[in-house]
């Protein structure tokens, strides 16, 4: 569907009832059943949602009772996603650390230079300080 015809679409369904709204629902899953292939859902907790919210609509519970638990289940989605990309995030400096890569830099690209670059070494090789002759007369152990 071109994206035009998806926003005229929404901007329609926007001022719909939820009652409404449902009914628009079963007539779209019936055109997708006699005519198109069925688009599921991405995630397991999307999922799960849409089961449950299609056994309360078979159960004939009011449609501020779907409502409601919807919202509440939509909301421990954004949930479970920020949990999961912490998660991922966590993850993935752990592998960066066992690789012996410098930790991603917060707003940056991961492994970008630092701003102070580092110090480098004296070119050639280093050289030897001569040792330091003893003093005559008293550099030696002491004796009783």
């Amino acid at each position: 569907m071109n994206d035009l015809l998806m926003q005229r679409i929404l901007r329609r369904l926007e001022s719909l009832s939820d009652e409404r709204g449902y009914q628009v629902l079963d007539y779209v899953e019936f055109l997708e059943s006699k005519f198109a292939e069925r688009a599921s859902p991405t995630g397991i907790f999307a999922k799960f949602t849409e089961t449950v919210e299609d056994t309360m609509r078979a159960g004939k519970l009011p449609i501020q009772a779907i409502s409601g638990t919807m919202g509440a289940m939509d909301s421990a989605a954004k949930v479970m996603k920020g949990f999961a990309a912490a998660g991922k995030s966590v993850v993935e400096e752990a592998v960066r650390a066992a690789e012996g890569k410098p930790p991603a830099v917060p707003g940056g690209t991961a492994g970008a230079k630092p701003s102070v670059p580092p110090a480098k070494p004296a070119a050639g090789p280093p050289k030897s300080v001569p040792p330091t002759p003893p003093k005559p007369g008293g550099g030696g152990p002491a004796s009783p």
